[in-house]
């Protein structure tokens, strides 16, 4: 005869999968809000006016999604393109588009992944982090230098940085 202990260990396990399962079944992710990405983009543009450079600000998301593209009046096209390369390369490799780059460069190896799309080598993105978590990227576009647009990025990041940790 079966008790009712064995009875209740056996629904008991019967249900786990199905418990397991349900819990694995999607996942939540942080990413930069739209609220952000528009306040950093606005910076970034301005800071680049100021200088007195034309360009294309693109922020991408956590799952690398264009949140937002801001395009200059007089910006070059191919700065739109070029923008968003470089805010995808960075939230991928969870580092500048330069440091990218650079890496690149030095390991003749990784030359394969420049020809995955959206990726360059370019100059002029940087990871937007939060506690250590890449929650999205910025990237511009259009100014003589990727150094110079780095410069513009980064304004864009110091502007939301408080809401990021």
């Amino acid at each position: 005869m079966v008790s009712k202990n064995t009875i209740v260990i056996a629904a008991a396990l019967a249900c786990l999968p199905g418990a397991v399962a349900a819990q694995q079944s999607y996942v939540t992710q942080r990413s930069i809000s739209y609220e952000a990405a528009h306040e950093a983009s606005v910076v970034a543009l301005d800071t680049c006016r100021k200088n007195g450079f034309k360009v294309t600000v693109t922020v991408v998301d956590a799952a690398g999604g264009t949140k937002i593209v801001l395009h200059d009046d007089g910006a070059r096209p191919h700065t739109i393109e070029n923008s968003m390369r470089k805010a995808y390369t960075s939230l991928t490799s969870g580092r500048t588009s330069g440091e990218y780059g650079k890496a690149n460069i030095a390991n003749p190896q990784s030359v394969g992944a420049l020809h995955l799309d959206r990726i360059t080598t370019l100059e002029g993105a940087l990871p937007i982090m939060s506690n250590k978590e890449v929650i999205g990227a910025i990237g511009v576009s259009g100014a003589p230098g990727g150094d110079k647009d780095a410069v513009c990025a980064q304004a864009g990041i110091d502007r939301i940085s408080k809401g990021l940790n």
